[in-house]
């Protein structure tokens, strides 16, 4: 009989507590949820993770990719390019440690109250919704990843905050929207891989809306911490619960490419050029 009474008070607690459990989720969804855990790597893991991928090009990266059962994965849209090239150093190529930020359009008024001053509006616009707090996070290594309105005329990354971003730590930058003072940019020789030449600038178009949480350039997810690897050829992203194993098996492919083109060269007497050294 005790048995009986027990399991009928179960029969009537456990739908309340059901209840309660499935109206706090909803609550949380409500005010919005991650799915995609990340996680941080010490700065040990990062030294080691750059030594690896040093002078690796995206083809070698994409072979590694291809070994460790992950063909055509990280491949950005090849509309994004260097917006400059070095062929004689090969300044361009860059490898590094994602550090991302999403900007979305802008739902805000975009234009000054009246009577209000332009450079007033302006400049709480950039404090208030569209700033550059990513900033924080950069260290000697990080390739910024900028998810922007990529469909507005946005010029997110110009000749100044490419510059700081560079002198903070900054190997480079990938976007898959707009940059603008490009020529500039091309003369300072910070490497940029963006989609498209922009103009405008960011108050009344578009506001930040996350940092360091999973983006999307080019049709490719980039967490943060994961790998970016980019020169003439692209852009390629890899995860980096995958990077040392494909590090490793870019390295041999390069290596042997590398033996390889020198015998050529050697046999036609052409000068030995960094790409074969």
């Amino acid at each position: 009989m005790k048995n009986l009474i027990y399991y009928f008070l179960c029969f009537l607690i456990l739908p309340a507590s059901f209840i309660f459990s499935q109206d706090s989720d909803k609550a949380g969804l409500a005010k919005g949820k991650n799915f995609i855990e990340t996680r941080t790597y010490s700065p040990e893991e990062d030294s080691e993770i750059l030594e690896l991928f040093k002078g690796l090009r995206v083809a070698d990266v994409s072979d590694g990719m291809d070994m460790v059962g992950l063909p055509g994965t990280g491949l950005v849209d090849p509309a994004i390019q260097p917006v400059w090239k070095d062929l004689k150093d090969l300044s361009h190529h860059i490898s590094g440690i994602a550090v991302t930020a999403r900007y979305v359009p802008t739902q805000k008024i975009d234009r000054p109250k009246p009577g209000e001053d332009f450079n007033d509006w302006q400049g709480n616009f950039y404090d208030k919704y569209s700033s550059e707090v990513f900033s924080k996070l950069i260290k000697p290594g990080t390739i910024i990843a900028i998810d922007d309105a990529e469909e507005k005329d946005i010029g997110s990354i110009g000749s100044y905050n490419i510059l700081q971003w560079h002198k903070d730590g900054a190997v480079g930058i990938v976007t898959d929207a707009c940059s603008r003072d490009n020529d500039e940019i091309a003369i300072e020789k910070v490497p940029l891989y963006s989609r498209q030449k922009g103009r405008g600038i960011r108050p009344g178009r578009n506001e930040l809306e996350s940092v360091n949480r999973p983006v999307v350039i080019g049709g490719v997810l980039v967490c943060p911490s994961d790998i970016i690897v980019a020169d003439g050829d692209g852009v390629i992203v890899v995860p980096r619960s995958v990077a040392k194993q494909v590090a490793k098996y870019a390295r041999e492919i390069l290596v042997d490419d590398k033996a390889g083109r020198k015998e050529l060269y050697d046999s036609l007497k052409m000068p030995l050029d960094k790409t074969v050294k």
